[in-house]
C-alpha cells in the first residue's frame, strides 16, 4: 500500500501558524488534488509531505511508514515542480536518468527505465534532443519522466501546468489523466485552478487559511458543498448567491421580485436571513422586467449572460440557445426549488 496519512499535522513559522491540525487519508492509487486560493497553504502542505518543509507537530505516514522526521530522499516520493528545472546541456535521456546516475544505479537499468518512461510519455523520438529543442509541454513531460524513472511510492505535483499556455494545459491534463490510469500510482497535485481539480482528481481537498474546508470527489463537492466557500470555489462560472429571508416557512428573494420558494430544506425560523445559492446551468431565462441584461459571453456552444438585479446583485445564467437576450434589455429567470442551496450568512455553513 502506498497511501498517505496526515494526522493532526501543523506548521508554524516562529509565532505564525500556517497549517492548522490537518487530518487526511489518501488511499493507495488515488489522484488527490489540493485546491484553494493563493496563500491557503496547499503548496506548504505538499512540501511537508515531500519533507521539504519541517512538520511542526502531528504525524505523517507514507506506505504505512512514519516519515514525519525523515529526509526527502528517504520518503519514497518524487516531485514535479512548476519550473521544469532541466539541465540545458543534457539530452532528454540524460535529464531523465540523472537522478538514478547520481545514486549509482547500473547504466543498463537506467537505460531500461528511461526507455519505459519515454514510451509512457510518448518521448521516444526526443531522447537525443536537448531541452531548448522541445516545446513547453514536452519539457514538462521530461520533468514528469524524471520522476517516473525513480519508481516512487507517491508522485507530488506542485502546479506543474501553470507555466503553459491554455491549449497546452488542456493537452497536459489529458496526459496526466492517462498517465495516472496507466501506472496507477498515488498522486498528490496542487493547483489554484478548480477546472484542473475537477478534471483530474479522484479526491479534492479544498483548503482555506491552512485548514481543510471539505474533502470529497469532484461531483460530491460540486453538488453537495458544506459551505459558501466550497460552493463558490468549485464550479465555473461560480455559483450565484442572492440575499433572501424566511417568511411563513418560505424562502423570499427580494431581488427577484420578492419571489417566494417552497422547499423541502429544513428552514430556520421566520425572519431569519439566508443566502440562496443557485448554479448558472440550473437557471433559465424567461420574460420579465426585473433583471437588466449587462454582458453576454459567447463561447460557441454555450453563452453566459450576466444579469443585474435592482439590489445590485449579479446573476450569471448559462444559455445553450443561439440567441441570448441583447445587452441593455430586461428579462426574468426561472429555476427549480430542487436546485437551490441555502447558507447561513453569519457562519457561511450550509442549511440542510
Amino acid at each position: 500500500m502506498s497511501g498517505v496519512q496526515l494526522s493532526n499535522v501543523t506548521k508554524k513559522y516562529e509565532s505564525v501558524q500556517v497549517i492548522h491540525g490537518v487530518d487526511l487519508d489518501i488511499k493507495d492509487g488515488e489522484f488527490c488534488v489540493f485546491v484553494g486560493p493563493s496563500g491557503c497553504g496547499k503548496s506548504t502542505l505538499l512540501r511537508m509531505v515531500a519533507g521539504l518543509e519541517e512538520t511542526t507537530s502531528g504525524k505523517m505516514s507514507i506506505n504505512s511508514r512514519d516519515v514525519t522526521d525523515l529526509d526527502p530522499a528517504e520518503r519514497g516520493i518524487a516531485m514535479v515542480f512548476q519550473s521544469y528545472a532541466l539541465y540545458p546541456h543534457m539530452t532528454v535521456s540524460e535529464n531523465m536518468g540523472f537522478g538514478l546516475k547520481m545514486n549509482n544505479v547500473d547504466p543498463a537499468e537506467i537505460n531500461q527505465r528511461v526507455n519505459e518512461a519515454a514510451d509512457i510519455l510518448q518521448l521516444g523520438d526526443y531522447l537525443d534532443r536537448k531541452p531548448k529543442a522541445l516545446s513547453g509541454g514536452q519539457r514538462q513531460r521530461v520533468a514528469i519522466g524524471r520522476a517516473i524513472v525513480r519508481n516512487p511510492d507517491v508522485f507530488l505535483f506542485d502546479e506543474p501546468l501553470s507555466n503553459l499556455d491554455a491549449e497546452l494545459r488542456v493537452e497536459m491534463r489529458v496526459e496526466l489523466s492517462r498517465l495516472h490510469k496507466e501506472i496507477g500510482a498515488t498522486m498528490i497535485y496542487v493547483t489554484h485552478d478548480q477546472v484542473e481539480a475537477m478534471t483530474l482528481a479522484d479526491k479534492i481537498v479544498v483548503l482555506r487559511s491552512g485548514r481543510i474546508e471539505q474533502v470529497g470527489s469532484p461531483m460530491e463537492l460540486y453538488k453537495d458543498p458544506d459551505n459558501q466557500f466550497v460552493a463558490r470555489f468549485i464550479g465555473s462560472p461560480s455559483i450565484n448567491f442572492l440575499n433572501a429571508h424566511i417568511d411563513n416557512q418560505q424562502v423570499v428573494v427580494p431581488s427577484l421580485n420578492n419571489l417566494r420558494i417552497d422547499t423541502s430544506i429544513q428552514l430556520p425560523e421566520d425572519g431569519k436571513n439566508v443566502i440562496l445559492g443557485i448554479r448558472p446551468q440550473h437557471i433559465s431565462i424567461e420574460e420579465g422586467e426585473y433583471l437588466g441584461v449587462d454582458i453576454t459571453e459567447s463561447l460557441g456552444g454555450v453563452s453566459y449572460q450576466y444579469l443585474n438585479t435592482s439590489t445590485n446583485e449579479r446573476i450569471v445564467v448559462e444559455i445553450k440557445e443561439d440567441a441570448p437576450i441583447a445587452t441593455g434589455k430586461t428579462s426574468g429567470i426561472h429555476f427549480s426549488a430542487d436546485n437551490i442551496m441555502l447558507f447561513d450568512p453569519d457562519t457561511e455553513k450550509r442549511i440542510r
